[in-house]
């Protein structure tokens, strides 16, 4: 099993938002970033992701998430008038993937991005990183484990 990090703006998607999804799941889309997109095409079915609110006050890690369906095209890429639409983008020249994703747990708290910032186990993270936007990146399974203490209190 691999573990990521997946960030979302609250305001376009949040983790309440796929907790009342069907069956807890939905499709991870509109990942327009080239590193971004080949992290989602490595990620394997059952790998486990931290769900984070980026752009939120406060910016926090809130849940985990399981991949229930490895990489396939985005569609939305080149669908007419959509928020992701890509003009590159074709069903036989897709560019962009997605995977879907299911609501494994809502942490009991949230982990803002300051008291991250302060755990030293998570040194490394790219999430920490200064400067760093992908919005989708790898965990070591050492960080994804301090993630679940310190959501549990820890």
């Amino acid at each position: 099993m691999h573990y990521w990090l997946l960030k979302s703006e609250p305001s376009t998607f949040s983790i309440d938002d796929l907790a009342r999804a069907a069956r807890k799941t939905t499709c991870w889309e509109g990942v327009r970033n080239y590193q971004a997109r080949n992290f989602l095409q490595a990620m394997k079915r059952g790998d486990r992701a931290i769900f984070y609110h980026s752009n939120a006050k406060p910016p926090a890690a809130v849940g985990i998430v399981e991949v229930v369906k490895e990489a396939y095209p985005d569609h939305f890429a080149w669908k007419d008038g959509h928020k992701y639409q890509d003009p590159k983008a074709s069903p036989e020249k897709p560019i962009w993937s997605m995977v879907d994703v299911k609501l494994v747990e809502i942490f009991p708290r949230e982990l803002p991005l300051e008291e991250l910032r302060g755990v030293k186990a998570l040194e490394g993270l790219e999430l920490l990183r200064r400067g760093s936007r992908l919005s989708v990146h790898p965990v070591s399974a050492q960080h994804f484990k301090v993630f679940q203490r310190l959501a549990a209190g820890k």
